[in-house]
């Protein structure tokens, strides 16, 4: 079965929103959680960087294998990996049990990096060819996510609070299931919940060609062989190469912002407590902020002239954002705390409206024997930035000096952007792989928006 563009569009942000809300409702209770099961913080550390590891070395193999096996099954099994490891942190109560559950969160990170978008890529070009206008889908899956992630955060922060309401529920809870059920655990069995529809959907409503059937060793060979592809294709492609170096500079500005930000939040409230409370309040308009950004790329590509200088005025924006929270560490008081609520919100606005009009071009370099992988590889590059930045900003004196490095980083990502106009000549698309397929002469204008297409609304 083939299915029409309107029909994948709603089929990508349904399972979009499906696979990121049970991640949402873990945000806000899974550190608290950790440490009422009598987790000291260095253990709870430790645990994030068992998933971050696991996430890093799994991101290329599994993007490889997503294109040698299929997308919905790399899909289902992202899925049955998030169910048990939500079901681990939910009811474990010994550091074993904990950490195994967050590597395996790491390694469903892994195995979706790709799958769901390359599927819809896939299945748009296969009703209406490889000129079709991809970018208002991937505009709606990603604000299907950030949507599904405003939601779970709130939802996952409010559970236990409500819970906390009726003591006398809270210790129900507690003697039926022998103490294994705190309140805060409540988010995470819902997530539980909520994969296996997830599993369910993906299975049944996102329809693949059939795939040859491939032995064991096939795949063992094959995998290793796209990650090798997908490697050489940043090398050799000047637009991916801009593609993966804005990946990293927005790895800076998120890793930047999620690291400092409750630091500062708890300094312009006085307490630690209320500052968590704004901490939360925050996270879900910021990923409120990118789901607006995302469903806006579409508008954004068509009034600055290209996807091109889309992606340069959404750095600019995000790299706004994130001055504006450096000039407040200097300022005091409800003018500072209002000034940073801007700032925050212009950085995930302006991430949000590159990633659609990113992977609008990198849609157009790779075929789809690489696409997963080539997923992979703009995450990866993400991720590692994310991860050195990090160590750098914990270590810088606390001021505008980390905020205007993340934000020096994002107009450098811009500035690659600025002059536009590369979408518009005729290009190849290289296959991952190297195969025969390699490359398909593009006839110039491609990748611009296509009059009224653009802009269709289901």
């Amino acid at each position: 079965m083939t299915l029409d563009e309107r029909a994948a569009r709603r089929r990508y942000a349904t399972v979009s929103a499906l696979f990121w809300l049970p991640l949402g409702l873990s945000i806000a209770p899974l550190v608290l959680l950790l440490t009422e099961r009598g987790m000291a913080m260095t253990a709870v550390a430790g645990f994030f960087a068992a998933h971050s590891l696991t996430t890093a070395a799994l991101e290329l193999p599994t993007g490889g294998l997503s294109d040698v096996i299929g997308r919905r099954n790399v899909l289902a099994a992202a899925g049955l990996l998030n169910l048990a490891a939500l079901t681990l942190l939910g009811l474990g109560t010994t550091p074993v049990l904990l950490g195994l559950g967050m590597a395996l969160m790491g390694a469903a990170r892994a195995l979706s990096s790709g799958p769901a978008e390359a599927w819809y890529v896939d299945t748009v070009h296969a009703h209406a060819g490889p000129d079709a206008e991809l970018r208002t889908g991937l505009a709606r899956g990603a604000t299907a996510t950030d949507a599904a992630l405003a939601v779970g955060t709130l939802t996952g922060g409010a559970l236990p609070w409500l819970i906390g309401l009726a003591p006398e529920l809270g210790a129900r809870l507690g003697e039926a299931t022998s103490g294994l059920v705190l309140p805060l655990s409540v988010p995470l069995l819902l997530g539980a919940a909520v994969e296996i529809a997830f599993v369910s959907y993906a299975l049944s409503a996102l329809p693949e060609p059939p795939r040859p059937p491939t032995p064991l060793r096939h795949v063992l060979r094959d995998v290793p062989a796209t990650v090798a592809g997908g490697l050489r294709l940043g090398g050799r492609d000047a637009l991916v190469r801009r593609v993966l170096v804005s990946a990293g500079a927005a790895g800076s500005a998120l890793a930047t912002a999620e690291l400092l930000t409750p630091g500062r939040a708890a300094d312009l409230t006085g307490a630690p407590e209320s500052g968590a409370v704004l901490f939360a309040a925050l996270a879900c308009a910021g990923f409120a902020c990118a789901a607006v950004g995302a469903h806006l790329a579409p508008l954004t590509a068509r009034r600055t002239g290209g996807g091109e200088r889309a992606i340069a005025a959404s750095l600019t924006t995000s790299a706004a954002g994130l001055l504006l929270l450096g000039v407040t560490t200097a300022l005091p008081g409800a003018f500072a705390l209002a000034l940073a609520a801007v700032g925050y919100g212009l950085v995930y606005l302006g991430l949000g409206a590159t990633g659609p009009n990113e992977n609008d071009l990198l849609h157009r370099r790779v075929s789809s024997t690489g696409r997963a992988t080539a997923l992979s590889v703009q995450s990866l590059a993400l991720q590692l930035t994310a991860a050195l930045t990090g160590l750098i900003v914990t270590v810088l004196p606390p001021g505008p000096l980390p905020w205007s490095l993340a934000g020096a980083a994002l107009l450098a990502g811009a500035l690659l952007w600025a002059r536009g106009g590369s979408e518009s000549r005729p290009y190849a698309i290289p296959d991952a792989t190297g195969g025969p397929d390699a490359t398909a002469e593009r006839r110039p204008g491609h990748g611009r928006p296509l009059g009224g297409r653009t802009g269709a609304r289901e």
